[in-house]
C-alpha cells in the first residue's frame, strides 16, 4: 500500500540523525592558577632544598603521591589548621586525619609512613650509644613520638649496664588524662630483659609538660619498687606539645 502523501519519510534524509559536533570549549582565557604548580614546586624544591619550603609546601609535596592531579594547597593548609603544626599533622591517627575533608585511606598512609620513618631515624639516634650522653637525641625521640597523642600513653625505655637501649615498650594506654601505671609490671619487665636502668615516659594531651602531683607519686612508686632489685630509674620525662619536662631536672625525684 502506497505511504500517504502528508507523512514525510525521515529514513530517506539521514543527514537529520547526524551527530553534531559540540561547540569548542573557549579557552582564550587564563588558565587555573594551579597549572603548572607542581612542576615549579618541584624545581624550587630543587633548587633551593627541601630545607626552605614552608610547611604547608612541605606537606603539598607528600600529597602530590597521592592526589596525582588538581590543587592539593588547599588540602595542605586545611590540615595544618586543623592539627596545629607538621608535627601534628603527622602525629595524628589515621582516623583523625581522616575527619578532614579530602583525606582518604591512601593520603593518611602517606603521612603515618613519614611519622613511622621519623620515629625510626629517632630511635636508632637513641640506640646507637649510651643514653645519658645523647640527652637531646632522646628528648627529639620521645618528642616525635608522644607531643601529638590524643590519648595518655606510659611508655618505658629499658637500658642495659652501659645505658644503651633494650627496648621502648608501652606498657599502657589510656584516657585523655590519665594512663594507669603499675610499678610492679615496669619492675618485672625491666628483669625480664635483665635491664640495669630503665626511663619513664609519658604524655599529657593538654599540651602542658608539667608533672602533676599524680605523676610525682608513680615516679616514686616505682623508684621505691625497682630499688630493691637494683634496677634504677634515671628519670621520668613527661611529654606534651609545649616540650619535655624532666622530674629528675626538676628536683621531683
Amino acid at each position: 500500500m502506497p505511504r500517504p502523501a502528508a507523512v514525510e519519510d525521515i529514513s530517506a534524509q539521514p543527514e537529520l540523525w547526524t551527530a553534531r559536533p559540540a561547540p569548542a570549549r573557549d579557552t582564550s582565557g587564563p588558565p587555573p592558577h594551579y597549572v603548572g604548580h607542581r612542576d615549579r614546586l618541584r624545581e624550587r624544591a630543587t633548587a633551593g632544598g627541601l630545607a626552605a619550603l614552608p610547611d604547608y609546601e612541605v606537606l603539598e609535596l607528600v600529597l602530590f603521591r597521592a592526589i596525582p592531579r588538581g590543587d592539593v594547597k588547599p588540602l595542605a593548609k586545611q590540615l595544618l589548621a586543623r592539627f596545629g603544626s607538621l608535627g601534628g599533622v603527622l602525629g595524628a591517627t589515621p582516623e583523625e586525619l581522616r575527619t578532614v575533608k579530602g583525606v582518604g585511606e591512601a593520603v593518611a598512609l602517606d603521612l603515618k609512613l613519614l611519622h613511622e620513618a621519623a620515629l625510626r631515624m629517632g630511635r636508632e639516634q637513641v640506640a646507637r650509644r649510651p643514653v645519658i650522653s645523647s640527652w637531646s637525641a632522646l628528648l627529639a625521640y620521645v618528642k616525635t613520638a608522644l607531643a601529638h597523642e590524643a590519648r595518655e600513653q606510659f611508655r618505658v625505655l629499658f637500658l642495659d649496664k652501659k645505658n644503651q637501649l633494650i627496648a621502648d615498650e608501652v606498657m599502657n594506654r589510656g584516657t585523655v588524662d590519665h594512663a594507669p601505671v603499675y610499678p610492679r609490671e615496669v619492675v618485672r619487665r625491666a628483669l625480664e630483659l635483665s635491664a640495669s636502668a630503665v626511663i619513664l615516659v609519658h604524655n599529657h594531651p593538654s599540651g602542658d609538660p608539667s608533672p602533676s602531683s599524680a605523676d610525682v607519686d608513680m615516679t616514686r612508686q616505682v623508684v621505691d619498687a625497682a630499688r630493691p632489685l637494683r634496677v634504677a630509674v634515671h628519670d621520668h620525662l613527661v611529654v606534651a606539645r609545649d616540650g619535655v619536662a624532666s622530674c629528675r631536672a626538676l628536683g621531683l625525684m
